[in-house]
């Protein structure tokens, strides 16, 4: 038997050894994708400027004939909620009767809170304070201090921009029919007017 030299013994350990080594290793499992996390919700607006919360207007009645009849009624409210509105308002109400030589001037104020349950429809309350004049045929003006508690509702239209007409009618729940002093001449009371709101 013949042998191989032993060069070529040492060669061909070399190729097993290089075949060997040469082989790739394993492919390694695909990392997993970190997934970003959720963006943050984004903050709630901020809440209005108490100034852009204020409303005022009023309404003003005029009335000439044999009975000049005038009468000034600022208001100024603040929007608690968008829907939910507290005011304030003054009355100044001037009569001049021709036919009995008799003028009178009243005066007072009121609190209200309204609410809008949708669109420009709203449903009212009302404190009234008033001080009033009446006159004793052939005498002197006499003054008396009246209050009054109103509920009801209305309607409030947008003229544009930051003015809107409005209507209302409140009932007047401290209404008597039997004072002959009575500031109002029936239970119902109907108003209109401008406001401004920011």
């Amino acid at each position: 038997m013949k042998l191989l030299p032993p060069a070529l013994v040492a060669l061909a350990l070399t190729g097993v050894a290089f075949a060997q080594t040469s082989t790739p290793p394993p492919t390694p499992p695909p990392a997993a994708v970190a997934t970003p996390p959720p963006a943050p919700e984004p903050p709630p607006p901020p809440p209005a400027p108490r100034a852009s919360r204020l409303i005022y207007g009023g309404g003003v009645g005029l009335s000439f004939g044999d009975v000049d009849y005038i009468e000034i009624a600022p208001m100024i409210g603040f929007k608690v909620t968008p829907r939910t509105h507290l005011g304030v308002s003054l009355l100044y109400r001037y009569r001049d009767d021709n036919n009995y030589d008799v003028t009178t001037n009243d005066y007072g104020g009121s609190v209200f809170a309204r609410y809008f349950p949708f669109g420009g429809f709203f449903i009212q309350g009302e404190y009234e304070w008033v001080s009033y004049e009446y006159a004793y045929l052939g005498g002197p003006n006499d003054r008396q201090v009246d209050s009054n508690a109103l509920a009801g509702g209305g309607f409030s239209q947008s003229m544009g921009g930051h003015a809107s007409f409005y209507f209302s009618g409140m009932y007047n729940f401290s209404y008597d029919g039997n004072d002959p002093y009575e500031p109002y001449d029936s239970p119902w009371v109907f108003r209109v007017g401008v406001g401004f709101g920011f």
